[in-house]
């Protein structure tokens, strides 16, 4: 997994800490109908990003839902990272699809996340505010069966936004 969504998917399971618990830990933002927003610092610089629990995660045993997120991250010189922590180890070369609507949109994967190729990121964020659930289908653990995560999108929106007025992107150079 590469080290920045690694620290962003700690910096995730940290929040269910009290804030209280937590010096320089995640802040949350706000809570926005299925999804969270929240910020926490790496390397010295903001960062903020919004994730939900997925409703269902169907064909890997003992898998709960509740441990299964996506999550759409903002960070200096990079914006609308979107990724998928499945719960299980992706087998080498898995290419999961993740759907809203009509879209279909391949993902790459590493150990148990699956992330969205940066040139679809614009995309894929455009149809998760104007979708009503996300679907990530794709090969079990190890490449066995199949799995597939459903995301609700009530509140996306909301959440995207509030991490964008925290995180603006930055205004372009002038010349």
């Amino acid at each position: 997994m590469p080290p920045r969504a690694a620290a962003a998917l700690l910096a995730l399971s940290a929040l269910a800490l009290p804030a209280a618990a937590q010096p320089g830990g995640p802040v949350r933002l706000g809570e926005f109908q299925s999804w969270t927003a929240a910020t926490y610092q790496e390397a010295g610089q903001k960062v903020c990003y919004a994730f939900a629990a997925a409703s269902r995660a169907e064909g890997v045993p003992g898998r709960e839902a509740r441990g299964v997120l996506l999550v759409v991250t903002h960070r200096p010189g990079s914006r609308d990272q979107v990724a998928v922590r499945s719960g299980f180890p992706h087998g080498r070369g898995a290419e999961p699809k993740l759907s809203v609507g009509a879209s279909e949109h391949s993902l790459y994967t590493n150990r148990d996340t699956a992330f969205v190729n940066p040139g679809q990121a614009r995309a894929v964020v455009a149809a998760l505010r104007g979708g009503r659930e996300a679907v990530v289908r794709g090969p079990g653990p190890n490449g066995r069966g199949t799995a597939s995560e459903t995301f609700p999108l009530a509140g996306f929106g909301s959440a995207y936004d509030a991490i964008s007025r925290e995180c603006p992107a930055p205004a372009p150079a002038r010349r």
